[in-house]
């Protein structure tokens, strides 16, 4: 279970892309509030490649943990745990870009890491008190990445196919599948798994004040 805890309390989300990471963030900030609670989302930390041509851009393999400017995001989560806020990259996910402007991230008493590699990243791991794997179906994962990306990404579904294909799933069983072993904590079913959500709010709801 937990591990000593620090000030703040730090928290990683790992689990496959679609398996309802960002519900059960997103219902964990709704109950806590944004003043007890500052999220970190490691899709946000893709590298800025602007030397590259969109198209190169899009044969770029974001399932691997290269993609991801981790050393950034380390950083980052130190200094909120240190007090100070940050400046996160916002990312544009049809240019592959980062945005030219980034958002503003205060610490808080709870830390929320999430994202599909967190847990594969041992600096990240050492920081958190507490690990949390989204264990989700295959199948029922692609159609819930189909849907967000055809939705918010502006992807097509032959796209979002041939992706899945050619490096989300044999990434997620290289990479994101064999993290699991360092889950203090396993959610099944994702978001959807209610009463999970709310046995994880209420832990993070007895927590001391700080």
């Amino acid at each position: 279970m937990a591990k000593n805890v620090s000030k703040p309390f730090v928290m990683g989300i790992g689990g496959g892309s679609g398996s309802g990471k960002s519900t059960i963030v997103h219902e964990l900030k709704e109950q806590l509030g944004p003043e007890k609670m500052s999220v970190l989302h490691h899709d946000a930390y893709y590298r800025h490649r602007p030397e590259l041509t969109i198209e190169e851009r899009h044969k770029i393999n974001f399932d691997h943990a290269d993609s991801l400017e981790t050393e950034l995001l380390v950083k980052n989560l130190e200094e909120l745990i240190s007090g100070n806020d940050v400046e996160v990259p916002i990312y544009d996910f049809a240019q592959h870009l980062r945005s030219a402007k980034t958002k503003k991230v205060a610490p808080c008493p709870i830390l929320i890491v999430d994202g599909i590699l967190v847990l594969n990243d041992s600096q990240l791991r050492k920081m958190m008190n507490l690990i949390v794997f989204v264990d989700v179906p295959p199948d029922l994962r692609f159609i819930r990445r189909l849907e967000r990306d055809l939705r918010e990404r502006g992807r097509t579904v032959e796209s979002v196919t041939e992706q899945y294909l050619a490096s989300v799933r044999p990434m997620h069983e290289k990479f994101v599948e064999p993290s699991k072993q360092y889950a203090d904590i396993l959610i099944p079913g994702g978001g959807h798994n209610l009463q999970a959500v709310r046995l994880l709010l209420a832990l993070l709801q007895t927590l001391p004040e700080k």
